[in-house]
């Protein structure tokens, strides 16, 4: 009897901790609300545990919240995603999208500067005023960054008039489509969902560039949650991940599914972010 009673206060122990999980606010706090309140509901089912859903303000935050173990999992873009497993020595990439092995940017300007779609950068873009997305944004800094900076060889402080940092995608946008700024870069992925969904003006803002692929968007879990959850659980969670057919989350993210993901994935992104100085 006592054995018994004592498997459930264990059973009971582990099922009533909550799984925490965050992600880079690179979108609308909104949208951010539909896509993880969706998710949460479906780890719920399918892990057996509490999942909650935790926001932050900034990409920063996410990590800091990654490091201290206020959650487990983590939607990471690119470069926050290499932050946050240098942090935390034994944390691994588990599932990106579909897509994110080839993602891309757009740099798009305002329709009053005249510039127009290019294969290459256009020489057009420089003493233009220009912001980038938030600061630890892979689609929205580093790779943009990188890219300009290859094409004219000098820093965006030397090239552009004036350098902001909007923060995340939308607001990106927004800035470029109402003018305050003429020139800005853009996850691409953003970009067609807010096109799609009417709020953007083609007659005020249009693409002038998109840069080559690389590694970005990923799942990222802590090396020790099967010490809290049990033993598998980081297998059945990527394993979860990797079986989403539900079309509303998919269309959330948007990704047309999950797929593996190793940290050795994203050794393009480490070795861009050591080379433009933005991690040791």
């Amino acid at each position: 009897m006592k054995k018994l009673l004592l498997a459930l206060i264990c059973a009971t122990s582990l099922f009533s901790q909550t799984f925490t999980f965050t992600a880079i606010p690179d979108q609308d706090e909104t949208k951010l609300k539909e896509r993880f309140s969706l998710l949460s509901t479906y780890l719920t089912k399918e892990l057996g545990v509490d999942v909650k859903f935790v926001p932050v303000k900034s990409y920063s935050a996410s990590i800091a919240a990654f490091r201290n173990n206020q959650v487990q999992l983590a939607w990471f873009g690119g470069l926050s995603g290499v932050k946050a497993r240098l942090i935390v020595p034994g944390s691994v990439a588990i599932a990106q999208g579909v897509e994110d092995p080839n993602f891309h940017s757009f740099l798009i300007a305002h329709s009053s500067t005249g510039l127009e779609k290019s294969k290459s950068i256009p020489k057009g873009i420089e003493g233009k005023t220009f912001t980038f997305g938030s600061k630890g944004s892979t689609s929205g800094r580093l790779m943009p960054q990188y890219f300009i900076q290859k094409e004219f060889n000098k820093s965006p402080n030397e090239i552009f008039k004036k350098v902001g940092f909007s923060g995340n995608h939308s607001k990106t946008v927004a800035l470029v489509q109402s003018g305050a700024y003429e020139v800005g870069a853009v996850n691409y992925k953003v970009w067609k969902k807010e096109l799609k969904a009417g709020k953007i003006d083609p007659s005020k803002v249009k693409i002038i560039y998109q840069t080559p692929g690389y590694p970005d968007y990923n799942f990222t879990a802590r090396g020790d949650i099967d010490k809290q959850f049990g033993k598998g659980f980081t297998a059945k969670l990527q394993k979860a991940i990797l079986n989403i057919k539900d079309e509303k989350i998919l269309n959330a993210f948007p990704r047309s599914g999950f797929i593996k993901a190793t940290n050795e994935d994203f050794a393009p992104v480490l070795d861009t972010a050591r080379e433009l100085g933005l991690v040791d």
